[in-house]
C-alpha cells in the first residue's frame, strides 16, 4: 500500500466539545454574521475589509495583531465591517513550504495533525475572545470544516481550489459567505460557474455520510489577478475589469451579486506597499460608476505587524512567513482612509 494510516483523528464533533464556544461567543458570531451578510446582500451599505496576515503561524502575533485592528474597529465601525484574516492551512504551488497551523511540526520536527487541529482552533476562539471579531479562513481541506464551522463567519475558496466539485458542494452548506476566487488563469467564468454553482443544493458523500445541502446564497466573487503563460501577473482590480464583471453577473441567474477586491497576490504581483494604491483605485472606481459600487462589496489586505516577510526560523515576532504583508503603521492609517473613502 502506498498509504500508511498513522493514526484515527478526533471527529469534528468531538474537537468542538473538547474545545467549546462558550455562549455569549456563539451569540457574538451571529450578530457579525447577520451584518456581514447584509453587506453582501446590499441591506448595509457598510464596506467590508477582509484584513490580516498571509498565514496565522504564531498565536501570540496573530491574537495582538487581531486586538490592534479591534481599536481601529471601534473607530470606523460604522462604514466598515473589518473581518480579520486568520488563515491557518496555505496551499502551495509545488507542494513544499509551510501549510499552516495543521500541519506546523512540533520542536522535534514530528507532525501532529491532531495537536495542529487543536491548536487552530483554540487561536481562532482566542483570537474572538480578545477582540470580539470573527474571523475569516481559507476552506483548502473542504473535510476540515466541520472543525471551524462555528467559530467563522467568513471563507474564501482559493484559486486552486475554486474549479473542484468538493469544494463547490461543500460551500454550498456554508452558513456564511463564501468568496470564490478567480483560477491562477484569470478566467472569469470558472469563477462566476462556481458562484452558481455553490448557490444551488446538492447532494453527495461527505465524511462517510450522504448529505443534502441547501445551497449558500451569499456565495460570490473574489478578483485576486491572474498570471499569463509566462508567469507573468495580471491584474483585474481596473474600471474596465470591474465593469465587465458586473456586466457579467447580469447575464447570470445569480443570487446577490458581490465581488471582494483582493489587493494582494497576482493583482500586486505580490508588491505588497502596492495594495495601498491598489484599495484606493478600487474605491475611486466605486465613486464614478454605481454598478461598480453596487457590486464592489470589499476588498482583501494581507497586513501583520512589521511589513515584508521573513524566512522560517528568523522568528521575528509578527512578521509572515509567507507571502509579504503591509506592516501596522500603513495598515491602521489605511484603514482609516477607506472609511473616509467609502
Amino acid at each position: 500500500m502506498s498509504f500508511q494510516y498513522i493514526q484515527q483523528l478526533p471527529s469534528p464533533e468531538e474537537i468542538r466539545d473538547e474545545f467549546p464556544m462558550k455562549k455569549e461567543l456563539t451569540e457574538l458570531k451571529k450578530k457579525r454574521d447577520a451584518e456581514i451578510a447584509d453587506v453582501l446582500t446590499g441591506a448595509s451599505d457598510k464596506f467590508m475589509v477582509i484584513v490580516g496576515p498571509c498565514s496565522a503561524d504564531n498565536e501570540d502575533a496573530v491574537c495582538d495583531y487581531v486586538s490592534r485592528l479591534a481599536k481601529v474597529n471601534d473607530k470606523v465601525k460604522d462604514k466598515l465591517i473589518i473581518v480579520p484574516r486568520v488563515y491557518t492551512n496555505k496551499p502551495r504551488t509545488t507542494g513544499e513550504g509551510y501549510k499552516g497551523i495543521t500541519s506546523q511540526p512540533d520542536p522535534e520536527g514530528k507532525t501532529d495533525f491532531r495537536a495542529g487541529l487543536i491548536a487552530m482552533r483554540h487561536m481562532q476562539i482566542r483570537a474572538i475572545e480578545e477582540s470580539g471579531l470573527t474571523a475569516a479562513d481559507e476552506m483548502l481541506y473542504p473535510e476540515n470544516w466541520g472543525y471551524v464551522e462555528d467559530i467563522l463567519s467568513y471563507v474564501a475558496i482559493g484559486a486552486r481550489s475554486v474549479e473542484d466539485q468538493e469544494h463547490r458542494m461543500v460551500a454550498s452548506g456554508f452558513g456564511v459567505p463564501a468568496g470564490m476566487k478567480n483560477p491562477t488563469s484569470g478566467t472569469l467564468s470558472v469563477m462566476l460557474n462556481s458562484v452558481y454553482a455553490s448557490q444551488l443544493p446538492h447532494s453527495f458523500v461527505y465524511r462517510g455520510y450522504e448529505v443534502k445541502t441547501n445551497g449558500n446564497p451569499l456565495s460570490h466573487c473574489v478578483l485576486r489577478g491572474s498570471q499569463n503563460k509566462h508567469g507573468q501577473s495580471q491584474p483585474n482590480y481596473h474600471y474596465e475589469d470591474l465593469s465587465l464583471l458586473a456586466y457579467l453577473y447580469s447575464e447570470r441567474d445569480i443570487k446577490n451579486p458581490a465581488a471582494i477586491i483582493d489587493a494582494n497576490h497576482n493583482n500586486s504581483g505580490k508588491k505588497y506597499k502596492e495594495q495601498i494604491r491598489i484599495v484606493k483605485e478600487v474605491l475611486h472606481s466605486r465613486s464614478q460608476n454605481t454598478n461598480i459600487r453596487d457590486l464592489v462589496k470589499g476588498v482583501m489586505i494581507e497586513s501583520y505587524i512589521e511589513e515584508g516577510c521573513q524566512k522560517i526560523g528568523e522568528g521575528i515576532y509578527g512578521k509572515s512567513i509567507t507571502d509579504p504583508c503591509l506592516g501596522w503603521a500603513d495598515t491602521e492609517r489605511l484603514l482609516l482612509d477607506i472609511a473616509d473613502l467609502v
